[in-house]
């Protein structure tokens, strides 16, 4: 056995989670998505230590059976959510592939490890034709309540997320420098899911609301904006949190009089389903929207479209005249 084998079957648990950490970071994953990974790991690794009797940084690779890790998930899902729950089985899952690939481990545990039934993932897009717009011109108006109100950078906020689909922490990740192009032809180099990078085309009337914005925020701070300065901050001029652009969202739609038109567990993820369910409206086809979304399957996109023919349909049957030819149709079958 050579030296660097040896040393690797002497790596703890907590030493073989940093180096996977370490391998998402140089594929460049976003740094809210490290964080979570990290949590997941680091959660269920406390579970595990409770269920071994040991130290979590003592504990060793062959301590982490199937039987301990079904314990640890069943300690940690007794407080989480399932959606909680359903995260960390997939960051141990994506762990354990990292380790069989190493060497570090024979197989892959993980399979054997119960897990919540998968949500449903049909879209949910905001309810109502106009609400989308009812929520922006809401915002210009500086209608949301606000110690410091700065109607400028939630119009901005909301806009960018109705007009280019992108994900939380997508827009949480945006520097000044990702706004990028020519006026007229400006993109968003945004750093998705997984590393994987894509160019968000946006029209002129989005730039024009991110250039009002950029504007306010140099005449607020009286500081000029390098590049490497995220683009979205809150009113004391840091980066703008999860839980910031979650009350921002939350209160806009309050503030706008929609809140009943948002699903059940949509809130900021319903303005990235609106946009993809308008795509498929105006006719993009699954290809386009997987594109523009940082869809790693086309399956994903494809249930934007399926959901619009759906709901098409349902339109047509809820027309008057097709219910009066309902009840032609029923009168002529009793006769």
């Amino acid at each position: 056995m050579s030296t660097e084998s040896a040393s690797d079957a002497d790596l703890t648990l907590a030493q073989w989670s940093a180096r996977y950490l370490e391998h998402l970071q140089a594929r460049k994953m976003a740094e809210n998505s490290l964080r979570a990974y990290r949590r997941d790991l680091e959660s269920v690794a406390a579970e595990l230590a409770e269920v071994t009797g040991r130290r979590r940084d003592e504990l060793s690779l062959s301590e982490v059976t199937s039987h301990s890790l079904r314990s640890a998930f069943a300690r940690y899902a007794a407080t989480r959510s399932a959606s909680s729950v359903t995260r960390a089985w997939s960051s141990w899952n994506g762990f354990f592939r990292f380790l069989v690939v190493e060497g570090a481990s024979s197989g892959n545990p993980m399979p054997v490890v119960p897990k919540p039934r998968t949500a449903d993932t049909t879209p949910k897009p905001l309810e109502g034709e106009q609400t989308p717009e009812r929520l922006l011109r809401s915002a210009a108006q500086g209608a949301r309540k606000a110690r410091d109100p700065w109607p400028e950078r939630d119009l901005a906020v909301l806009a960018t997320l109705l007009c280019t689909g992108l994900r939380s922490s997508e827009l949480l990740d945006l520097t000044v420098s990702c706004l990028a192009g020519r006026h007229g032809e400006r993109r968003l180099h945004v750093r998705g899911k997984g590393g994987a990078n894509r160019s968000v085309p946006i029209d002129e009337s989005l730039e024009g609301i991110l250039e009002d914005y950029l504007d306010s925020r140099r005449r607020r701070f009286g500081r000029r904006l390098p590049g490497t300065e995220p683009l979205f901050v809150n009113h004391r001029g840091e980066a703008l949190r999860r839980g910031g652009l979650q009350y921002l969202v939350q209160q806009s739609l309050k503030a706008a009089g929609v809140s009943d038109r948002v699903r059940r567990g949509a809130m900021v993820h319903a303005l990235r389903h609106t946009f993809a369910t308008r795509l498929a409206e105006d006719g993009a086809n699954a290809a386009e929207i997987a594109k523009l979304l940082g869809h790693a399957s086309i399956s994903s996109s494809q249930s934007y479209i399926d959901v619009t023919a759906r709901e098409q349909r349902l339109s047509v049957r809820a027309n008057r005249t097709n219910r009066v030819l309902g009840e032609l149709t029923s009168r002529r079958q009793d006769e």
